[in-house]
């Protein structure tokens, strides 16, 4: 029997508190699962699992032997990591969850320059709003935007975004450029579903304040709701990786510049480990490099 398969095996049930999920993983059966755990505690001499029909939990046995199953995979997986980069570039595959608007509009031009750059690379980039735990899903990084970062995984700061007020040159020849915060109360203001409230905190060098704005629209997609600005349908706030480009161009203007919202703080999370992957850590070190700069 293979014990790091059989340890694998114990390590994800625990993780994930299914055999089943743990089969679906591993593309098997429940019972072929059920086998590699059972011959791991007769190897070992002892119960590790305590298994129900709902789901499965480790012994007093097994959360003692948990620790010392995910340091000996995880040394496994450095050192064949550590031998394949020194006698060539990274490979394998990489796992990266990230919100759709950043994928879509950034991440997925750079990993198609990181795939250009090594060819023995594999990515597979899971674009997903809702936040994805690297450790019960397998991914190796995790893009999150705002939010409560969990307190036992790594959460590496990428980037802190200003959020822009901004609105399409044909919105504002139509209904005008608004001089000072409260002129936008007279403004179709678009906002991101998901909060009930309708106050905006704005801040510029010295001062900051909060103005209350009705929206009559509003969207749980961040794309969405940059083409409703782009159309001509109202102002909204907007990071400035989602519009520097369209400002650039033209095809944005900034209303109220000197104001700015609530900033976006981009995080890289990971599950803590003495040592990434060496295929991991390239590409870490690509993003690092890269969403600083957006």
């Amino acid at each position: 029997m293979d014990r790091l398969k059989a340890m694998g095996a114990f390590v994800r049930a625990v993780e994930l508190g299914s055999l089943s999920a743990v089969a679906r993983e591993m593309s098997t059966t429940q019972p072929t699962v059920s086998k590699l755990v059972a011959w791991l505690e007769r190897d070992i001499g002892a119960r590790l699992l305590e298994r129900s029909s709902q789901r499965v939990l480790p012994t007093e046995e097994g959360a003692r032997f948990l620790a010392n199953a995910k340091r000996v995979l995880e040394e496994y997986e450095e050192a064949v990591a550590e031998v394949a980069s020194g006698v060539r570039e990274p490979r394998g595959l990489v796992r990266i969850s990230a919100p759709v608007a950043l994928g879509e509009l950034r991440l997925g031009a750079l990993m198609l320059e990181i795939l250009s750059d090594l060819p023995h690379l594999q990515v597979e980039l899971l674009l997903e709003d809702r936040f994805v735990d690297p450790v019960e899903e397998r991914v190796d990084l995790t893009i999150r935007i705002g939010g409560v970062l969990p307190a036992d995984l790594v959460a590496r700061q990428l980037a802190v975004w200003p959020r822009y007020l901004v609105a399409s040159p044909d919105y504002v020849r139509r209904r005008g450029r608004p001089r000072r915060p409260e002129d936008l109360a007279a403004h179709d203001y678009l906002r991101y579903a998901g909060r009930s409230d309708e106050e905006v905190r704005l801040t510029c060098a010295d001062d900051s304040l909060v103005v209350n704005l009705p929206s009559r629209y509003r969207v749980n997609s961040a794309i969405a709701l940059l083409n409703a600005v782009h159309s001509g349908a109202g102002i909204a706030l907007q990071p400035c990786w989602m519009v520097d480009g369209a400002l650039r161009e033209g095809t944005l203007v900034r209303v109220l510049p000197r104001w700015t919202g609530p900033a976006q703080t981009a995080h890289l999370v990971y599950a803590p480990r003495r040592r990434l992957p060496a295929r991991v850590q390239v590409v870490m070190e690509r993003l690092l490099a890269s969403i600083a700069t957006w």
